[in-house]
C-alpha cells in the first residue's frame, strides 16, 4: 500500500495529512499530524442501503484513548466505559458540518471514526480530527460534496491566533471554531467574554482564510490518493406522485399551517392533519405505502417554505423579526437554592440551581485536561415536553450538547472561586417544547442564578435565528418555532449580555452560509437578545442580596502550606474526625486555602476553630490552658493544642519540691502552662512555676482570688498572647470579624 501525504502550513504550524499506511480496508483513512498530536480518521459505508428508514444513517464517533497521553484509565475497570462529555461534543462538532454535504435521499450507513493516537497537551485534537474526517471522506469512494476545513481562532491580548495552544485558549477572551469551504460556512462554535459582533466578524474572516489553505491541501491529497465516487441508490419520492397528492390536499395543508396564535406541538391543527392524511393516503394507495411519509414531508415542507418565501408570512402569524410572547418567574420552589421559569410561546423551561461545597465539583479526566469543574449545567428533555410516550434513558448526545451550550454561554459570567467558593449545578427541565429549548434554558439559567443570589457579572439571554432560502432570495426568521425549525435551512443560536456575545452555535442544512447571512443573523440576534433581557429584568434585574436559607454556609481560611498535613492527618484521619465532630465539610487546596462548608454557621465556626488550633504556631513565652494526657514519674504530658503536646517536668510543676506527679495533677485535668522551650526536633517543654509565682504576686495585691480559678478560668487551648490564628474571609474578601456581615440569608419564599 503506497503512502501519500501532503503538508499544510497554518500560521507557523505544519499539519501533515497522510493516507495509505494503515486501515486499508476502510473506504477512506487519513492520519493527521500536528506537532506530537496524531489523529486517525476513517470513513466506512455499507454496500447496500438500509431498508424502511426515512433518514440518512450517519454515525460520527470521536474516541478517546488514554494511551495517547501515556496514562492508564483510572477507576476499578481499566477498559474504559462510556465516552466523556468532551468526546461527545467533539463527535457533534464533526457531525454537523459534514452531514448536509451527503446526497439527499442517501440511505447507506456511513460511519466516521476519529481517534487521537498521540496527544501533545498543548495541541488540541478536536479541529485536527474534523480536518482528518473531512480528508478521509474526500479521498474515499463515498458520495460526498466536500471537502471542508475547520479551524479554531482565539484572541489573546488583542491578537488573533489560528489553532492556538491550550494555554493560549485559556488566556483568550474568545474561542471561535469555524468549518466550511469556499467562503461558505457549515458550522460555527463560539465561547467568548462579551465580545462585540464586529470583532466576531474579524475572527470569522481570519478563520476562512485558514480554511481555504486546509481545503487546498485536502484537494491535493485527493488528486494523488482519491478514489472514484461510488454510485449509490437514492430514495427519492416520485415527483408525479407528489404533484398528484399535492393537488388533492394542498389547500387543506395551507389552511392548517396558517394558524396565528395556535399552540404548537402535537395538538396543533397541522400535526393532526398530517397524521390524518398519513392514514387516509396509506389506505387509498396501499401499493405506495412506503412512500407516503416521504411524500407528506415533501408537500408540508413545500407549503411552509412557500408561505415564508413568497408571502413573507410565518405559520403563527408573527412578523419576520418578532419574538414569541415571553414571560418569566423566579423563586417558585421553596427548598431549592434558586429557581427560574422561562416561557417563550409554547416553549417552557424550568431551571434550578444547587449550591454545594467545592469537594462536590465534577472530576474532569480527558486527554486534554484533568482537574475539577465547579460550574455545571444539565439539560433534560423528557418525552412529555412534546406530548409523546417514550422510555426514559440516560442523556443523549443532543441533551449533552444543549446543556454544554448554555453552560458555555453562562461560564464567563460566573464569579471566581475566590469570590464565591461554591460548586454550582444548574439543571434545566424542558416542560414544553415548541422550538429553541436550548436558548430558553440559557435564559432560565440566568434567572435561577440571580434568584439564588449568585453575583453573576450580567444576565445572559439567548435566541435562535432561522432562515428559509432558495436560489433567488433568503428570509431570516427571529425565534424559530416548530415548522420553521423542521423545514428551515439554518439554526443560528446566539447567547450573550447587553454588552456582547458569550456563545454561538450554528448548523445548517444548506451547502453553506455566506458572510452576509452570518452578519445579518448576528445583528438580528442582538436586537432580539436585548428585548428578551428587558423582559427578564422586569422579573428580576440583579442577583438577590442574600442566599437561600437552605444554601450551605462557607468559611474560607488560609493556612501555611506546610500545615496542610496537620489538617489532613495520616490517611485523612484528622480531617475525617473534624468532619465527624462538626458536621462540616473541609476542602483543602495545595496553596493553603481551606474551604469549610456546613449547613449552619455554628458548625462551620467549630470546624474553623479546630483548624486554627491545628495550624497555630506554638511560640516560646505563650501561655495555654491544656489537658493532661499522660502522667509519668518524671512529669506530665499536656495537650496545649489539638495534636500538640508538651512535657511539664516534675521540677516545673510547682514552686516547692514535688515527690510524685500525681500529687499535682492527673489525666484529664486542665492546667495552665507556659512554653519555655521548643527543641529542634519539635519537642515542647512547659512549666507552671513561673505562672504560679506571677499568680501569687497578683493575688497579694488583688484580694483573695482562688488559685484554681486561674488554672480553669480560660478555655483549653487558649493563649494570653495575641491570637495568630487564621482569619476567615467571605466570598467578597471581607474578614469574618469585619463590621459588615459575611452572608445574609433571605427568608423562605
Amino acid at each position: 500500500m503506497a503512502t501519500k501525504s501532503v503538508e499544510i502550513e497554518l500560521d507557523g504550524k505544519t499539519l501533515v495529512l497522510e493516507t495509505g499506511r494503515v486501515a486499508g480496508q476502510a473506504n477512506g483513512a487519513v492520519i493527521a499530524t500536528c506537532s506530537d498530536t496524531v489523529v486517525i480518521a476513517t470513513a466506512c459505508m455499507s454496500p447496500v442501503p438500509r431498508e424502511g428508514i426515512s433518514f440518512f444513517p450517519l454515525i460520527c464517533d470521536y474516541e478517546e484513548r488514554k494511551y495517547a497521553v501515556g496514562r492508564i484509565p483510572g477507576g476499578f475497570v481499566k477498559r474504559g466505559g462510556r465516552p466523556s462529555e468532551k468526546a461527545i461534543l467533539t463527535s457533534r462538532l464533526i457531525d454537523r458540518p459534514i452531514r448536509p454535504l451527503f446526497p439527499e435521499g442517501m440511505r447507506n450507513d456511513v460511519q466516521i471514526i476519529a481517534m487521537p493516537l498521540s496527544m501533545e497537551p498543548e495541541v488540541p485534537a478536536d479541529t485536527i480530527a474534523l480536518v482528518a474526517a473531512s480528508a478521509a471522506l474526500a479521498i474515499s469512494d463515498i458520495p460526498w460534496n466536500g471537502p471542508i476545513g475547520g479551524v479554531r481562532v482565539c484572541r489573546v491580548e488583542g491578537e488573533f491566533i489560528v489553532n492556538p495552544s491550550l494555554g493560549q485558549i485559556k488566556n483568550s477572551d474568545m474561542e471561535l471554531i469555524v468549518a466550511g469551504a469556499g467562503g461558505k460556512t457549515m458550522e460555527i462554535e463560539l465561547e467568548a467574554h462579551e465580545v462585540a459582533e464586529s470583532d466576531l466578524l474579524v475572527a470569522f474572516d481570519i478563520a476562512h482564510a485558514a480554511i481555504e489553505r486546509l481545503v487546498e491541501g485536502i484537494n491535493k491529497l485527493v488528486e494523488i490518493a482519491g478514489k472514484p465516487k461510488t454510485e449509490v441508490p437514492l430514495v427519492v419520492a416520485d415527483p408525479e406522485f407528489i404533484e398528484e397528492i399535492d393537488s388533492q390536499i394542498g389547500d387543506r395543508i395551507d389552511e392548517a399551517i396558517r394558524n396565528p396564535g395556535e399552540a404548537g406541538g402535537k395538538s396543533s391543527s397541522a400535526y393532526l392533519l398530517k397524521e390524518e392524511l398519513a392514514l387516509s393516503l396509506a389506505a387509498e394507495y396501499p401499493e405506495r405505502q412506503p412512500e407516503i411519509e416521504e411524500v407528506l414531508e415533501k408537500i408540508f415542507k413545500r407549503h411552509v417554505r412557500r408561505l415564508v418565501l413568497e408571502e413573507g408570512a410565518r405559520p403563527d402569524g408573527r412578523a419576520q423579526d418578532e419574538i414569541r410572547p415571553v414571560s418569566c418567574a423566579v423563586g417558585l420552589l421553596p427548598r431549592v437554592h434558586g429557581s427560574g421559569l422561562f416561557m417563550r410561546g409554547q416553549t417552557q423551561v424550568l431551571t434550578t440551581l444547587t449550591l454545594g461545597s467545592l469537594d462536590e465539583s465534577q472530576i474532569v479526566d480527558t486527554l486534554e485536561e484533568d482537574g475539577l469543574k465547579r460550574f455545571m449545567h444539565f439539560y433534560n428533555f423528557p418525552p412529555f415536553s412534546t406530548g409523546e410516550v417514550a422510555p426514559l434513558r440516560a442523556p443523549g448526545r443532543r441533551e449533552i450538547g444543549h446543556g454544554a451550550l448554555a453552560e458555555k454561554a453562562l461560564r464567563p459570567m460566573i464569579p471566581s472561586q475566590e469570590e464565591f467558593p461554591y460548586t454550582l449545578l444548574l439543571t434545566s427541565e424542558v416542560l414544553e417544547s415548541a422550538g429553541s429549548t436550548s436558548m430558553a434554558a440559557t435564559c432560565g439559567c440566568s434567572l435561577a442564578l440571580m434568584d439564588a443570589g449568585v453575583k453573576i457579572k450580567a444576565p445572559v439571554a439567548g435566541i435562535s435565528i432561522g432562515m428559509v432560502s432558495d436560489d433567488d432570495h433568503r428570509v431570516l426568521l427571529t425565534d424559530i418555532a416548530d415548522w420553521e425549525d423542521f423545514y428551515g435551512d439554518m439554526d443560528f443560536k446566539v447567547a450573550g449580555t447587553r454588552r456582547g456575545v458569550t456563545a454561538i452555535q450554528v448548523d445548517t442544512k444548506t451547502q453553506g452560509l455566506d458572510r452576509d447571512v452570518v452578519r445579518e443573523a448576528l445583528e438580528r440576534a442582538r436586537e432580539a437578545r436585548l428585548k428578551i433581557l428587558d423582559v427578564m429584568a422586569e422579573t428580576i434585574s440583579e442577583p438577590r442580596e442574600s442566599l437561600s436559607p437552605y444554601a450551605p454556609r462557607v468559611l474560607v481560611i488560609e493556612i501555611h502550606p506546610d500545615k496542610i498535613g496537620d489538617v489532613i492527618g495520616p490517611g485523612g484521619k484528622v480531617i475525617k474526625k473534624i468532619e465527624a465532630e462538626t458536621g462540616a465539610k473541609l476542602y483543602v487546596e495545595q496553596d493553603g486555602h481551606v474551604y469549610i462548608t456546613a449547613s449552619d454557621f455554628d458548625s462551620a465556626e467549630r470546624a474553623k476553630k479546630i483548624v486554627d488550633d491545628l495550624t497555630k504556631e506554638v511560640r516560646v513565652g505563650e501561655v495555654y490552658t491544656g489537658r493532661v494526657t499522660r502522667v509519668e514519674p518524671f512529669g506530665a504530658f499536656v495537650e496545649i493544642l489539638p495534636g500538640r503536646e508538651g512535657l511539664v517536668h516534675i521540677s516545673q510543676l510547682a514552686k516547692e519540691r514535688v515527690n510524685r506527679t500525681e500529687d499535682i495533677c492527673k489525666v484529664g485535668d486542665e492546667i495552665l502552662v507556659k512554653v519555655i522551650e521548643i527543641g529542634d526536633d519539635g519537642k515542647i517543654k512547659l512549666t507552671r512555676r513561673g505562672l504560679l509565682e506571677d499568680l501569687e504576686g497578683s493575688l497579694s495585691g488583688g484580694g483573695g482570688a482562688k488559685k484554681e480559678s486561674f488554672d480553669k478560668g480560660r478555655p483549653r487551648g487558649s493563649s494570653f498572647a495575641k491570637d495568630r490564628g487564621s482569619k476567615p474571609r467571605d466570598q467578597h474578601g471581607r474578614g469574618f470579624d469585619d463590621e459588615a456581615p459575611r452572608f445574609k440569608f433571605r427568608p423562605k419564599h
